[in-house]
């Protein structure tokens, strides 16, 4: 702050920083309520399950749980193959199946989320136990022994899109929250990229090969963050570009606030309130955490939607900052023709 900043009088600023720590007040208030609202408590209901149509036993089982709870939801394929791609897809945390000796065979993936797995093993080990039959449960794409919480996607994906709105917002603040020209716009848009890139392949790198974390797909899971990263980045832009200091409070609280805990991240989505039950499914950081989990631990087949949307945010970021640079170029040149020449009459047009 320059000496005529300091020396304004209290009218003059006071507005403004009141209205300043109002909103952080407000993001704080609302940053509390949605953690503590969304992860206080966490209530799991309708964990979908797969079940094979014609698969008697199985079904029976099934169908005596949910009169019971709602914990679980039955889903239904039309044959074993059906419901194996649904687990490895990550449509559903298990799939319950006939097994041998008269029994029950349970197949789980825990790398979807653990706590869900837990759940899903807990409910119908008890239910065959009810039953008189045995059940035998098979962990088809386990956690690392080095996550076993299967944390470590949400954390790093946290990682990547803070990175990505705070280089958005440092740039936003040295040079304008909106670029002069669209030259400055694309200049803007690649130096968000190539940071991106190096972040990607840092926190890869940070998870990989420095803490030891996975010991494999390192470069998927840099391409991954880098998409995060750029994602998260050129929303932070666009909003900035069409809002100014407004836009940076209502990035932190879609990006964070509300983005991280709604996210599925540290509970599977279907442990969360309703409210932010299917927010991970259009989130930035919902999204990042899905693919960073389709990257290590699953196919390609469950990177479906998780990178189309990612990519789909990137490119609307960047149309908001294109636009919104397009839009201010001509506000001001529209003022700079209104404004009077030396002589008090209006600018010539040419």
């Amino acid at each position: 702050m320059d000496e005529a900043q300091r020396n304004l009088p209290v009218r003059d600023w006071l507005p403004r920083t009141a209205t300043l720590l109002l909103g952080t007040l407000a993001l704080a208030t609302a940053f509390i309520a949605a953690y503590v609202g969304a992860l206080h408590q966490p209530t799991p209901r309708d964990v979908p399950v797969g079940v094979v149509l014609g698969d008697q036993r199985a079904q029976a089982v099934m169908a005596a749980v949910r009169q019971r709870t709602n914990k679980i939801e039955p889903i239904e394929y039309d044959d074993p193959s059906a419901a194996d791609d649904g687990l490895t897809s990550r449509k559903v945390y298990g799939v319950l199946t006939s097994g041998p000796d008269n029994g029950l065979r349970l197949t789980v993936a825990s790398a979807s989320a653990p706590a869900a797995a837990e759940l899903v093993t807990q409910v119908l080990g008890k239910a065959a136990q009810q039953a008189n039959l045995p059940i035998q449960v098979t962990d088809e794409v386990p956690v690392e022994s080095t996550d076993p919480r299967g944390l470590v996607p949400f954390y790093l994906a946290v990682g990547y899109v803070l990175g990505g709105y705070l280089a958005s917002t440092a740039l936003g603040l040295r040079t304008g929250t909106a670029p002069v020209s669209l030259p400055r716009a694309g200049l803007r848009v690649a130096a968000l990229a190539v940071y991106s890139v190096v972040l990607g392949i840092v926190g890869a790198t940070v998870v990989g090969p420095v803490l030891d974390v996975w010991h494999h797909d390192i470069p998927a899971v840099a391409a991954v963050g880098a998409l995060a990263v750029f994602a998260a980045a050129m929303v932070a832009s666009a909003v900035q570009a069409w809002l100014g200091l407004l836009g940076t409070g209502i990035v932190i609280l879609l990006l964070v606030v509300l983005g991280n805990p709604g996210s599925g991240g540290i509970y599977a989505p279907e442990f969360l309130p309703a409210w932010l039950r299917g927010m991970h499914r259009w989130n930035v950081p919902g999204l990042a955490t899905d693919l960073i989990k389709s990257a290590v631990y699953f196919d390609r087949r469950s990177t479906g939607w998780a990178l189309s949307g990612l990519t789909l945010w990137t490119l609307l970021g960047i149309l908001g900052l294109v636009t919104a640079t397009v839009f201010r170029a001509h506000r001001r040149a529209a003022r700079a023709r209104a404004r009077p020449d030396a002589s008090g009459a209006p600018a010539a047009h040419g």
